[in-house]
């Protein structure tokens, strides 16, 4: 049982592996760093937190010298800005400058925080937080590549965790129904499952169409 649990886990890192690196294609930089940026459950992972709150915490933990807790409530509030930029396309241009704005913000504050590490002698802490600043760097620097794959991630990632909730809900309501109405549930879902997957299908000749075109 846990070996097949262990496997299934795998196998779903692997497709969602998958996914970033045709996204980013040959960009190492921009696979790497959204590797560690980019949630697989984004509605669970991002604050809830309206975000200029998170910012207005941020701040206050700048000024009270917790340099750890407002590097937190920066990440977070830039989590939730490329979330919602990747949702909102509209308002697009408004999150970039929110993210752009941030950035100079949440360097100086991981600034703060590895040089405190480095004077503690904490030199894997200190490098660690050099990784992040880095990071920030490169999403101010390459934003609009940044907001472009992770709209694409995160709507798949949404349609797959509305698949999955959906499978679910309509297991349970065919334990309460009869035979030949759980049967034709059953077929239902296949003809659904079916279109899902024609869907998903066609999305994927779209996106390798368009890199085909890119190529030519």
């Amino acid at each position: 049982m846990w070996k097949r649990r262990r496997e299934a886990e795998e196998e779903k890192g692997k497709k969602e592996k998958s996914l970033l690196e045709e996204l980013c294609r040959d960009d190492s930089e921009l696979y790497d760093v959204l590797g560690s940026l980019l949630y697989i459950d984004p509605i669970a992972a991002t604050s809830r937190t309206d975000l200029k709150v998170l910012i207005e915490e941020a701040e206050k933990s700048v000024k009270d010298l917790s340099y750890e807790m407002a590097w937190l409530k920066y990440r977070q509030a830039v989590d939730k800005a490329i979330f919602e930029a990747s949702q909102n396309p509209e308002e697009r241009s408004r999150y970039i400058e929110v993210i752009k704005g941030l950035v100079p913000k949440i360097v100086g504050a991981t600034e703060k925080a590895k040089e405190k590490a480095e004077k503690n002698g904490l030199p894997n802490k200190a490098a660690s937080l050099e990784r992040r600043i880095h990071n920030c760097r490169f999403v101010s620097e390459r934003i609009e590549d940044v907001i472009n794959v992770a709209s694409h991630f995160y709507n798949e990632r949404l349609v797959i965790l509305g698949e999955k909730t959906g499978r679910e809900e309509r297991r349970e309501e065919r334990r309460e129904m009869g035979r030949e109405e759980r049967e034709e549930a059953e077929r239902e879902e296949k003809r659904i499952e079916d279109r899902e997957e024609a869907s998903r299908e066609r999305r994927r000749k779209e996106r390798a169409e368009a890199r085909s075109k890119e190529l030519e």
